[in-house]
């Protein structure tokens, strides 16, 4: 892929996530095999850890809307190659079942082969989210 595809595809997942699609057409922008991996306390958030496959990004967009209510997300800057994708933000995210608001800045690595994300990687303040998540 070229450096302008991945940066397309990049772009399409956030358009995707923010316009509310439905999961599934989320995860077709994603391989069969996908590694999902978000790093932090795997007690804590079902969609934290490392998982594998569509059905993780179906997962993550059910289970983090039915959570979770966006307060904020910005992204500052997309950085392309030919086989990754690099999303630096932020975001504000409220817990629906206490009220509670987490604030961090993140890093999305999508990593792209075949027109397909085949791997993506969430880094955040898992300590933050963590602790946001217990209360």
């Amino acid at each position: 892929m070229s450096k302008n595809d991945t940066l397309h595809l990049a772009q399409e997942f956030l358009q995707r996530m923010g316009s509310g699609a439905e999961p599934a057409e989320i995860a077709r922008l994603f391989s069969e095999n996908t590694e999902w991996e978000i790093a932090g306390d795997t007690g804590v958030l079902p969609w934290i850890g490392q998982k594998s496959g569509r059905a993780a990004v179906i997962d993550f967009v059910n289970d983090s809307r039915a959570m979770i209510e966006r307060v904020n997300f910005e992204v500052h800057e997309i950085l392309a190659s030919e086989q990754r994708a690099v999303i630096l933000g932020s975001l504000a995210s409220k817990l629906k079942r206490n009220g509670k608001t987490v604030k961090t800045d993140f890093a999305i690595i999508l990593t792209v082969g075949n027109g397909e994300i085949i791997r993506f990687q969430m880094l955040e303040n898992s300590f933050a989210v963590s602790q946001w998540a217990r209360d």
